[in-house]
């Protein structure tokens, strides 16, 4: 995979691309010093440092097998021993995907990171998700993802697993209280009572088990440098000729595991309320006129659907996803606060984590105090 915005790095991170390089991939590669390669930062991931690495001198025998140019994975988090666990489990199911040609080739898996299959590409932008043709096309994406058969544990605990494993990793944030203000509304919450409340809500609905990405926002969505265009695609022009779901490349697999479908679905409609492109701090921006109408809702649900094998109405699915729109802010939640005490990766994290706590508490006492079954649109509490 690779963005546009790329930043070109110096020795050390030359020397350290060399070494892995030189250990893992063939040909050329295996004799590389620092004068012949090219490595450039590229912007992106909340997660993951990565970088894009290209041999300078032209190579005779470049194929799938021998490629002249990489992506290097750096993990930017800390991992524990539950940490070690998920990252030998996501190269796996990085590998098979790879084997599918669902994401990008495979090169490598060292400690503390990956090489992955370059892709000329660049991530999606927040309003290039909302055209009603590109929806519909991640739409078809998704639904091929949940009809994969993967030789993991169907059993759907991957969400409940995870908010109480990061759960536990926060266990000493409390001692950083007194160096953000915001720390302190958010430690009073009883994250642990309020997992078993959600576990036992969302039981009522009964959701489709299937394999999910758990992180489909357009980040994680590349388009290939010949697929759209952005200037196009920013409408619903329908003079514009769209490409196929080839055009679309999913990445980022980080978080996928068997999971309910209707979390994988609510957390992608969430996400169209993110900018995560923010040059300024906290380097992210909510949006809350973007989050999906009913009637887009209904239609990328109506696509997916066309897809998939289910007997599931649109209406069991909008009803589902309302509720599972609570499991997708508490997870991040979490997950913002683990990343705030270690992440060196340049983000609110803390401001970050107030927001969707605030969106969480906001969509609850909504859909508590509602008894029509309407489709509500979570609303903003700005945080102080």
């Amino acid at each position: 995979m690779g963005v546009n915005n790329t930043q070109n790095y110096g020795n050390d991170m030359t020397e350290k691309a060399v070494r892995i390089c030189r250990a893992y991939l063939p040909g050329t590669w295996k004799k590389i010093t620092a004068t012949d390669i090219e490595v450039n930062r590229i912007s992106g991931g909340l997660s993951n440092w990565l970088y894009h690495v290209k041999l300078l001198k032209p190579t005779h025998n470049v194929s799938e097998t021998h490629p002249r140019e990489v992506l290097l994975r750096l993990y930017g988090q800390s991992h524990g021993e539950c940490g070690i666990h998920h990252i030998i489990s996501e190269s796996v199911i990085f590998a098979l995907l790879s084997e599918r040609r669902l994401g990008p080739r495979l090169y490598g898996v060292f400690a503390g990171g990956r090489i992955e299959e370059y892709v000329p590409a660049r991530p999606l932008q927040l309003a290039e998700v909302k055209n009603p043709k590109i929806s519909s096309l991640i739409a078809k994406k998704m639904a091929a993802i949940h009809s994969l058969n993967l030789p993991l544990s169907r059993e759907p605990t991957w969400l409940w697993d995870t908010m109480t494993r990061w759960l536990n990793e926060i266990g000493d944030i409390r001692t950083l209280e007194h160096k953000h203000a915001k720390l302190r509304s958010l430690l009073k919450m009883d994250f642990y009572s309020e997992i078993k409340w959600l576990r036992m809500h969302l039981s009522k609905f009964h959701s489709t088990v299937v394999f999910c990405h758990n992180d489909l926002q357009e980040g994680n969505i590349l388009t290939k440098n010949d697929g759209i265009n952005s200037d196009n695609a920013r409408t619903s022009n329908d003079s514009y000729e769209y490409h196929n779901t080839s055009s679309l490349i999913i990445i980022d697999y980080e978080y996928c595991a068997y999971n309910y479908r209707s979390y994988d679905i609510a957390n992608h409609f969430i996400e169209w309320k993110f900018d995560y492109t923010k040059s300024e701090f906290p380097y992210f921006a909510v949006l809350p006129e973007n989050y999906p109408t009913l009637e887009q809702q209904s239609d990328f649900i109506r696509t997916y659907l066309s897809v998939v094998e289910s007997q599931d109405s649109v209406s069991t699915i909008l009803e589902e996803v309302k509720h599972y729109t609570l499991a997708s802010h508490l997870l991040w939640v979490l997950w913002s606060l683990v990343n705030g005490k270690s992440s060196k990766i340049k983000f609110g994290y803390w401001e970050y984590a107030a927001e969707r706590l605030q969106m969480y508490y906001s969509l609850k006492s909504q859909l508590l105090s509602n008894g029509s079954g309407s489709i509500l649109i979570p609303r903003i509490i700005r945080s102080s």
